[in-house]
């Protein structure tokens, strides 16, 4: 059975500049945005602020989805990630609290396009997909019948 990691990211803008995480992969520097994994009992936007802050130490709420890219990894891992937007009204001191993360940088778009340690080329993709000027409201996301609860029987087949 074909089961996809389902992740999310943030975009996160302020002043002309992007938020990017630093982490060391194989003991190499990676940026990324703020991303990681949906968890059980959470809906894609609670997912979205938590690591947000968990990697950052800021919290926000995306205001817009962006896109969703289904990404096959090189190690064959497939990917469904779900890309938020984020504005800032300033840019703003960082905190993380992941382990996982070295440090945070303010960067322009342009350093991070031509950067040669993107921990995929998700991070680039979704770059230009906030140059793009997409956004799509968060209501295209519909959490039905949320919050889940095991064992009700709601009598739909």
């Amino acid at each position: 059975m074909f089961k996809p990691h389902v992740t999310v990211a943030c975009v996160v803008h302020a002043k002309g500049k992007f938020l990017i995480v630093e982490e060391t992969v194989n003991g190499k520097a990676t940026w990324n945005q703020p991303a990681g994994h949906l968890e059980a009992d959470e809906t894609l936007v609670q997912a979205a602020e938590r690591e947000l802050w968990e990697e950052t130490g800021i919290r926000a709420t995306p205001q817009h989805l962006i896109r969703m890219h289904q990404w096959l990894a090189p190690d064959n891992t497939p990917f469904l990630r779900f890309l938020f937007a984020i504005e800032l009204d300033a840019v703003c001191a960082t905190e993380p609290h992941d382990d996982d993360i070295d440090r945070c940088l303010w960067l322009s778009a342009e350093e991070i396009l031509t950067a040669c340690h993107l921990r995929s080329p998700l991070v680039a993709e979704s770059i230009r997909c906030w140059q793009s000027g997409q956004r799509l409201p968060l209501e295209i996301i519909g959490e039905f019948n949320w919050p889940f609860t095991k064992g009700v029987n709601t009598g739909a087949a």
